[in-house]
């Protein structure tokens, strides 16, 4: 997955072979011919084990696409998976017609077929999966990395790390153990997922409340919302038993070792593309700046151990102390259970690394806290404010959105040119890292302290947790809004945001 990217190879290969792939000039030409993308199958062995899985592999033969700077995202997806499948481009702000969720609009591609994409992306990190029924558990995954001019000057090695859960059950018997069903019922409540709510004729439009008006949809009041719904309760972490988690397709009996230089200087890209599962990238004996959060440029924050919730990515500048083997890890929150790859320099012992170590505590907003964003949003008032209670529980497994469970839902309507504000309050003991489609947002406010928070796309509401964002409606369309941990997508925490306007 990894190749080595710093200045000098950048303009020397580009030189040699008569291009400048990574210059702005030479990627608008280059933009011109599409990208090709493989949606397919392949073989995949965990821990001695054989299992298919899918695949989106770029014209590189490497997964997913990389972009050079000012190059457009003009990509054909040609499905060969055997099966419908449908793309989604997250933390992009394509059309909505090209976001790759099956509204009515824009249905699954089937088998055999191409379907092309072509928008101004923006740079960062930023990663590919299905929006069909539960392919994105198998696999259907990629990064998705669009360069920027400014890292030519960086001279930086990149190294991508993409993490997975793992399971050799089918998604479907994952999905059928956690709600108490057949997998042939469960098979069925995947697909439900991708029903258009005002198909279910009981859907209604939801306004927003204006700005400053005390009670939400609801017809509860904030501190209503954050009590819980019964006494004490229990925190409740990783729904599913993972067989494995990979990082880069492998696990720590054969990790991937990535080769770096002696007191080299890296950029390390972290794409969080687990199903249902969160972690805690520990660095160990070095030390990292986190400088961008799902994409968007951040204030540096230096540690040796970062929480990354589902669907998040954090990009690290790391410089290397000396030469030597240098593990970089991620444990599952709450576990002992662990993966990861290794940087290394030329000729350093590898030593055998346990997927196992010291349990983690629950993965927190301790590091959304104190992250700052370069480019805030410009301070004006809210135009509305929505307050969103996140509901449900282990038994029976279901999940829903003000007591609104997909795609039985209720639009929430709203208007281009609005600043919007939304007060996200889990009422459940299970963490939900919630993501916006067709926008990017600022975290303002976790647990009612005010902050001028990074910009992103997806955030952590962490056990009985109050947060706030904002982002300006500037993007009209049909967007979803949901739990990206898949299993409690698919059983109703998922909501739509409409611009007026736009048809049904």
């Amino acid at each position: 997955m990894n190749r080595r990217y710093s200045r000098r190879d950048f303009l020397g290969t580009a030189l040699g072979a008569g291009l400048l792939p990574f210059l702005p000039g030479a990627a608008h030409a280059a933009s011109l011919v599409p990208k090709r993308l493989s949606a397919g199958t392949r073989m995949l062995e965990v821990n001695r084990r054989s299992a298919k899985v899918f695949g989106l592999v770029g014209p590189d033969g490497l997964p997913g696409i990389r972009l050079a700077a000012d190059e457009r995202f003009r990509v054909e997806l040609a499905n060969e998976a055997g099966t419908p499948t449908i793309v989604h481009w997250h933390g992009q702000l394509p059309l909505w017609t090209q976001d790759g969720f099956p509204w009515p609009q824009t249905p699954p591609i089937a088998n055999g077929a191409v379907q092309g994409y072509d928008y101004a992306p923006i740079a960062g990190t930023y990663w590919m999966h299905s929006h069909h029924g539960l392919q994105e558990q198998n696999l259907m995954s990629a990064p998705l990395i669009v360069h920027d001019v400014t890292e030519l000057r960086e001279d930086r090695q990149e190294v991508v790390l993409m993490l997975h859960d793992f399971t050799l059950r089918t998604p479907a018997e994952v999905l059928a153990g956690l709600v108490g069903t057949s997998t042939a019922s469960a098979h069925a409540m995947a697909q439900q997922a991708e029903d258009d709510p005002t198909r279910n004729g009981d859907s209604q439009v939801r306004e927003p409340r204006m700005a400053g008006m005390a009670p939400d949809a609801t017809g509860m009041n904030m501190a209503e919302m954050a009590k819980p719904a019964g006494g004490a309760m229990r925190m409740d972490l990783n729904d599913v038993n993972y067989d494995a988690f990979l990082a880069n397709d492998r696990t720590l009996s054969d990790p991937e070792i990535v080769p770096v230089e002696r007191s080299g200087r890296v950029r390390l890209r972290v794409i969080n593309g687990a199903s249902a599962s969160q972690f805690w990238i520990d660095l160990g004996e070095l030390v990292g700046r986190v400088i961008a959060t799902d994409g968007h440029a951040v204030r540096p924050v230096a540690d040796s151990r970062f929480p990354i919730a589902t669907a998040q990515r954090l990009d690290i500048l790391i410089d290397l102390p000396r030469a030597g083997a240098f593990p970089v890890l991620a444990q599952l929150e709450g576990t002992d259970r662990r993966t990861g790859i290794v940087l290394a320099t030329s000729g350093a012992r590898i030593s055998r690394i346990a997927d196992s170590a010291h349990p983690t505590p629950a993965v927190d907003n301790s590091l959304e806290g104190r992250l700052t964003a370069v480019e805030p949003l410009s301070r004006r008032p809210a135009d509305v404010a929505h307050a969103i209670a996140l509901g449900g529980d282990m038994k029976p497994y279901a999940w829903s959105m003000n007591g609104e469970y997909w795609p039985h839902v209720t639009p929430l309507m709203l208007a281009r040119g609005q600043r919007v504000e939304i007060d996200l309050v889990n009422r459940t003991m299970m963490p939900h890292p919630m993501h916006l489609h067709g926008h990017a947002f600022q975290v303002i406010a976790i647990d009612h302290r005010s902050i001028q928070g990074a910009v992103r796309d997806t955030v952590l509401v962490a056990p009985m947790g109050h947060v706030r964002i904002a982002f300006d409606a500037e993007n009209p369309g049909r967007w979803a809004f949901h739990c990206h941990n898949l299993y409690h997508m698919v059983t109703g925490m998922m909501t739509e945001f409409r611009y007026r306007g736009i048809a049904a």
